[in-house]
């Protein structure tokens, strides 16, 4: 917990250090791009492919296909989703002042997967944007279930209790979805949201989701300073004259507009949002004016170099991006749980 009341109080870091952060992040996020797109199946494209390919593409030229129609979008969804999970996370840990806080132990992934599961059972011929309209209800379905069981127990709300609620309601959910899965035969469509990857996105799924992604990321951006008071306390933020209910309220719509929009790009990918965070905090201190644009960068860094790892464990088939994540994310989580377990 953090018990500090003063701006002067909190651990601003250098300016220039965060500035640094976001150059370098820049800089390697690009080339994460250049070696995602050359890196797959077909060995014969070359880095002077790619760059025709973006600057100056022929479609009589298959390479420039594969690259524009393939390789390309699904670059930029790794780095959409990445940045997407990983501000859900910065908010909701920001607002909450729980550091175990992050989409998929939040309950808010597996509630997009389920919703999305009904639709695919439910509505057979449902379009693309109906899926992410199912996706963005159940993050808020998923979400409230969590907080509205944890808040119920003995005790009050704790960082722990919501973790483990989380974990269960995750649980369930995922059963729920597996059943529907079998009872109306699309376990084969569902299995694509619980797997969780890149691989299979057209140039369609970004245009639809991008838009979201990039209206929550802005609204996050708006949000930051207030944030920042926010995640003094909800007291003080309130002796400082901030509206408490407003920010929240708007806080929330962000995580439901990125992680929705990321669910229904990529299904569920977890611990970005959790890992990527703290990370940020580590490296640029407790501004969110400078952990909201940071935490995209190295969301989007992270998400993009699991998906090439995943692509080079055992070519030529991909292991999952969401398997990767979890190398990363499950033995931190278990360090963070065990470091907030007092609070139990």
């Amino acid at each position: 917990m953090i018990h500090m009341n003063t701006k002067t109080t909190l651990d601003y870091k250098n300016p220039f250090t965060s500035s640094a952060v976001i150059i370098i992040g820049i800089i390697l996020l690009a080339l994460s791009v250049v070696v995602s797109i050359n890196f797959g199946a077909s060995s014969t494209l070359s880095y002077q492919d790619v760059w025709s390919a973006i600057f100056h593409f022929d479609p009589t030229n298959s390479s420039h296909v594969i690259i524009r129609e393939l390789r390309l979008p699904r670059a930029i969804a790794a780095i959409s989703v990445g940045a997407a999970l990983a501000v859900s996370g910065a908010i909701m840990q920001g607002m909450t002042r729980n550091p175990l806080a992050s989409p998929s132990i939040m309950g808010v992934t597996s509630g997009s997967s389920f919703l999305i599961a009904i639709a695919l059972a439910a509505l057979p011929g449902i379009s693309y944007l109906g899926l992410m309209m199912f996706s963005f209800v159940g993050a808020g379905l998923g979400a409230a279930l969590v907080f509205g069981i944890s808040a119920m127990a003995r005790g009050g709300v704790t960082p722990v209790k919501l973790a483990l609620v989380g974990s269960a309601i995750t649980s369930l959910l995922s059963s729920l979805s597996t059943a529907i899965g079998i009872k109306f035969n699309v376990s084969k469509d569902i299995s694509y949201w619980y797997a969780g990857g890149v691989s299979s996105i057209q140039p369609q799924h970004i245009l639809f989701a991008i838009p979201f992604i990039i209206v929550g990321l802005i609204l996050a951006l708006i949000l930051s300073r207030s944030i920042s008071v926010l995640s003094l306390g909800e007291d003080v933020a309130k002796g400082l004259g901030q509206r408490t209910g407003y920010v929240q309220l708007l806080g929330t719509i962000a995580v439901l507009l990125l992680t929705g929009a990321a669910v229904s790009i990529a299904g569920m990918i977890g611990f970005v949002g959790l890992v990527i965070p703290h990370i940020t905090r580590f490296l640029v201190g407790v501004d969110y004016r400078w952990i909201i644009p940071c935490s995209a960068i190295l969301g989007g860094i992270l998400l993009i170099t699991a998906d090439i790892v995943g692509r080079s464990v055992n070519p030529p088939f991909e292991t999952p991006v969401s398997a990767i994540t979890a190398l990363i994310g499950v033995p931190f989580f278990l360090y963070l749980a065990r470091k907030e377990g007092r609070g139990l």
